[in-house]
This record gives structure tokens, C-alpha cells and sequence, in this order.
């Protein structure tokens, strides 16, 4: 399910059965060369489709929420602050699962202070989101974060 509003409604009749909340966590910058640009960018794309795999794969137990967009010059720790206000309205419902997703190495260092689970996912610097090699790499880095979420409902 996804934040449009077809899919809350559907929540709002069966959200005792999706558990698991996905935000993916991107940064955004205008600033800096062409290829800072041309990279960001490609986060977005590669994100979405990331994101659209695990939320189909997934339809009815998870709830894939709009990116959680943050300058790229932030300091993390104010934008940990920000999330774990954001987990405490999801919490509001009964989302027992909040997984972020980002490619952003930087979260890694205050990760324990974040609310929720942090997945992070290296990424090629750059690429085509339509050439064989990108999908193929997108396709293994899902089945792993598949596994890890599974690996994280097992233990409940």
C-alpha cells in the first residue's frame, strides 16, 4: 500500500493486518557539481522502484509511506530528531514494524538513536535504471532486504 488515497482506505478497513511501515529516506541537493546532481537524482529513481518491488511483494502487510526528503548538507542528528517524531505518530497506528530505507551511509553513525529499524543499501554511484546490470543489482538488494525484514517479523 502506498500514501495515495485508494490504498488508505483500504488500510483504514484492514490495518490490523499491515504491521510493517517502509520510509525511505533520501537526501536532496541543488547545490554541488552535475554529477552530485546526476547521483541524487538516481537515488530517487532506483529508490522508487526499490520500493514499489517490496511494497507489491508485500501488498496488504506493508505500508510504503512518501520519501523522507532532507537537504544533503542536514546534520543527521536534528534529522533523527525530526524521524523519531515521524515514528511516534506512526506508532499511533498499529504499525509494530517501522523500517527506513536509505543509501545514505551517513545514518549508520546514529543509527542507534533512531526509532525503528535503519536498512541501509549501498548503490552504484551511477547507472541507467533500465540496463539488465542495474535492475539485476536492484533485484539481489531486495531479496536481501526481504530476507532481513522477514528475519525481523520471525522474531515477534
Amino acid at each position: 500500500m502506498k500514501w495515495k488515497r485508494q490504498d488508505m482506505q483500504q488500510y483504514l478497513k484492514s490495518k490490523e493486518y499491515i504491521d510493517t511501515a517502509i520510509v525511505p529516506l533520501l537526501p536532496f541537493s541543488m547545490e554541488g557539481n552535475d554529477e552530485d546532481l546526476l547521483s541524487l537524482t538516481y537515488q530517487h529513481e532506483v529508490m522508487d522502484v526499490f520500493t514499489e518491488r517490496l511494497e507489491k511483494e508485500y501488498k496488504g502487510r506493508i505500508f510504503r509511506f512518501p520519501t523522507y526528503s532532507y537537504l544533503a548538507t542536514s546534520k543527521i542528528e536534528d534529522e533523527v530528531e525530526r524521524l523519531n517524531g515521524y515514528y511516534e505518530q506512526l506508532k499511533t497506528q498499529p504499525f509494530q514494524f517501522v523500517f527506513y530505507l536509505t543509501f545514505d551511509a551517513k545514518w549508520k553513525k546514529h543509527e542507534k538513536n533512531l526509532e525503528g529499524q535503519l536498512l541501509w543499501l549501498p548503490i552504484l554511484k551511477d547507472g541507467d535504471i533500465h540496463q539488465e546490470e542495474t535492475k539485476k543489482v536492484i533485484l539481489d538488494q531486495n531479496e536481501q532486504i526481504t530476507d532481513l525484514i522477514r528475519a525481523y517479523w520471525s522474531e515477534t
